[in-house]
C-alpha cells in the first residue's frame, strides 16, 4: 500500500481554496500515473507548531502506481512546484504539501534523499486521523506501533476536526 498525505493552508492563484488546489493536484497526479484508490475525509487542523497561520485542510490518499518510491516522490515535488510551493522556512504556511507517508512498507534512512516512512508522521494528528480512516489496522513500519497507539501518544495540544468527504477517482 502507498499512502500520500495532502495539505494546504493558503489559496493558490488558480483556485479559490486550499481544498480545491489539493483536489486539482491529485487529478494531475492521475495524469502522471498515480491513481487514488481510496481517500480519507477532509480534516481541518491547527498549524503545528501552534502559530497564527490559517488552519490547514488535510486528507490521506491510498494510491497505486508502478513508480518506485524515489520516482513517486519526484512526481510529488514536481506537482508541488507547478502549484506554487516554495520550499524555505520549516513549518511555514503553504499553498500545497504532498507527502509520501508510507510506500509499500519500505524503510529508508534518508541516505538516498528519501526517509520512509515519513519522519514525523507518527507525531501528527493531521496525518494519523485521516490515515486511520483508510487503514485502521496500519502499523508503523519501523516501530511496529498500531495507528491507535500512535494516536493515543499524540501531543494533546493538536486540534483537528473532520469537515467533509473527498471526491474519489481521477476526475475529482
Amino acid at each position: 500500500m502507498i499512502y500520500l498525505g495532502v495539505g494546504a493552508n493558503l489559496p493558490n492563484a488558480q483556485f479559490s481554496s486550499p481544498r480545491e488546489t489539493l483536489e486539482a493536484a491529485v487529478a494531475d497526479l492521475c495524469k502522471r500515473g498515480v491513481v487514488p484508490v481510496a481517500v480519507s475525509g477532509w480534516y481541518e487542523s491547527a498549524p503545528v507548531p501552534v502559530s497564527d497561520q490559517p488552519w490547514y485542510v488535510n486528507a490521506v490518499y491510498r494510491v497505486e502506481t508502478e513508480f518506485d518510491a524515489v520516482t513517486l516522490l519526484a512526481n510529488l515535488h514536481a506537482i508541488e512546484a507547478e502549484y506554487g510551493r516554495v520550499r524555505g522556512q520549516v513549518n511555514a504556511a503553504r499553498v500545497i504539501d504532498l507527502d509520501l507517508l508510507d510506500c509499500r512498507g519500505e524503510v529508508r534512512d534518508g541516505s538516498d534523499g528519501l526517509v520512509l516512512p515519513h519522519s514525523r508522521m507518527h507525531e501528527r494528528a493531521f496525518v494519523l486521523y485521516p490515515l486511520r480512516d483508510l487503514a485502521p489496522g496500519w502499523r508503523h513500519p519501523v516501530s511496529g506501533a498500531s495507528i491507535d497507539r500512535l494516536i493515543e501518544a499524540l501531543d494533546p495540544g493538536q486540534t483537528i476536526r473532520l469537515v467533509g468527504s473527498v471526491k474519489e477517482g481521477c476526475n475529482s
